[in-house]
């Protein structure tokens, strides 16, 4: 279902009130630097941004699966998140759906957008007294915007990073905004920092249809300590994997997620101790012992929980081979 044009008025005067529509001090703003992308193998979407202010993540970022993300930003409108969606979801354009928030909107002239939909069309605009440096590139499945930057060469670096950068669609973000910031990045310096990615398909329950959704609300370094849970992400990410497939009583493939998780994240105990426990349901105890010897050592309450495991039927083992594991 595709909207009129007059239901298009009717949409702008009526979604949470006209006096979210005009440009007043009491608006909160958010200067900054921001990327929304689509990955064209899996479909998923997402944006990243970061500034000097705290929780930069919570207004400027926006997105929805099966529909599309939104970066609202500079004097930014909250309300062009949820109206952006809204308006991908009724069938409009990107470009269409940045035209239709600017039009009765008295804050154009300090606003920057960027809408980008579920098959990578993406329009940004900046407005014309949006404070130096500022600007945008619009790219394949991508767009970088920028505002309040030490220089204008900000944005392209972030534009060139992401081209050439390789992996998820959150680790590719990560490295636009790492060359952003090396570049110069928000005049002010740096405080907060966000990424969020939605699926492709909506699963129908919003709970599962976000694949990252992180923030750094205050720090010194918010990228360093964006990359920091970046990692430790996606090194849950196998070892939800590796859940799964002890529900599903297949040892051998938790094994492996769990091997997988400890590499990217070598310094967490509950994942060695989760590891540990699938070696000695796929009967490795020679192995597993070392490694719960280990644990053990450094913190003794996992030895405490491991016979808990053996009554939840997480732990198969027999009672002297749990005697053995109790003993070191």
């Amino acid at each position: 279902m595709k909207l009129s044009a007059a239901l298009l008025l009717t949409f702008i005067f009526n979604f949470n009130g006209f006096s979210q529509q005009v440009y007043s001090k009491k608006e909160p703003f958010a200067h900054t630097f921001s990327i929304v992308a689509r990955d064209t193998v899996t479909g998923e979407m997402g944006v990243a941004v970061q500034s000097h202010w705290f929780s930069v993540g919570s207004l400027v970022a926006w997105g929805k699966a099966g529909v599309g993300v939104v970066a609202t930003q500079s004097f930014i409108n909250p309300s062009f998140g949820p109206r952006g969606l809204s308006l991908l979801e009724n069938g409009l354009t990107p470009k269409l759906a940045v035209e239709t928030l600017l039009k009765l909107d008295a804050g154009r002239d300090v606003r920057q957008l960027a809408i980008l939909d579920v098959q990578g069309n993406v329009y940004t605009y900046t407005g014309k007294n949006c404070i130096e440096a500022a600007g945008h590139i619009i790219g394949d499945n991508f767009s970088v915007q920028a505002n309040l930057m030490e220089k204008n060469t900000v944005w392209p670096a972030m534009e060139k990073a992401f081209k050439n950068s390789k992996g998820s669609l959150a680790e590719r973000m990560l490295i636009a905004m790492e060359a952003a910031q090396k570049e110069g990045g928000d005049i002010r310096g740096k405080q907060s920092v966000a990424i969020l990615v939605v699926k492709a398909k909506s699963t129908g329950n919003s709970w599962e249809d976000k694949v990252v959704d992180l923030r750094v609300e205050d720090s010194d370094n918010p990228l360093v300590e964006m990359r920091r849970l970046l990692t430790i992400h996606s090194a849950y990410e196998f070892m939800n994997k590796g859940d799964l497939a002890v529900e599903q009583n297949n040892f051998k493939l938790a094994k492996e997620h769990y091997k997988t998780a400890q590499k990217i994240n070598p310094n967490n105990l509950e994942m060695k101790y989760w590891y540990a426990v699938t070696l000695a349901n796929n009967n490795e105890m020679a192995e597993a012992k070392v490694i719960f010897k280990n644990i053990f050592k450094q913190n003794n309450n996992w030895k405490k929980l491991t016979p808990r495991l053996v009554k939840a039927k997480l732990l198969l083992v027999n009672e002297s081979q749990l005697e053995e594991i109790l003993k070191l």
